[in-house]
């Protein structure tokens, strides 16, 4: 049952992260979003904030499930490890924040495809490809 509480909580995550990057981060939240969209200045945006926010939710999820291991416990490992699964994907090989991950692999590059898409409106209004992981091949025909 554990398990299928982490499975089901990284599914949760990205479905989320689609909704709240579309509507949230494209909406009130763009002043922190938009240093996402820019060129970057420095190796750390503004947008990295929202990482400390989910780390933060998952490690107290975590924590005060840690003596049972109960639910929480279990969802807070399952938004970490979509964190981890984000991390490895979008900064590392998507935008290449470090330069050692490359690959060929077609679904790894549908997903940078998908994102670059998403990156070539650079303001707030009319963007494309709001998630990462679920690649939609609608978008992809562009």
């Amino acid at each position: 049952m554990n398990i299928f509480i982490v499975l089901f909580t990284i599914i949760a995550m990205e479905c989320l992260s689609w909704f709240i990057h579309k509507y949230l981060f494209h909406g009130p939240l763009w002043f922190l979003h938009k240093s996402h969209h820019q060129k970057a200045k420095s190796f750390f945006e503004w947008n990295d904030l929202f990482a400390a926010l989910f780390a933060a939710l998952s490690l107290y999820l975590m924590y005060i499930d840690r003596h049972n291991f109960g639910y929480r416990f279990f969802i807070g490992l399952g938004i970490t490890l979509y964190g981890m699964i984000y991390f490895v994907v979008h900064d590392w090989f998507v935008h290449q924040r470090f330069k050692t991950f490359k690959s060929n692999n077609t679904y790894l590059q549908a997903v940078r495809k998908a994102h670059k898409i998403h990156h070539k409106n650079r303001g707030k209004k009319e963007g494309k490809a709001f998630g990462l992981l679920f690649v939609r091949k609608t978008v992809l025909k562009n």
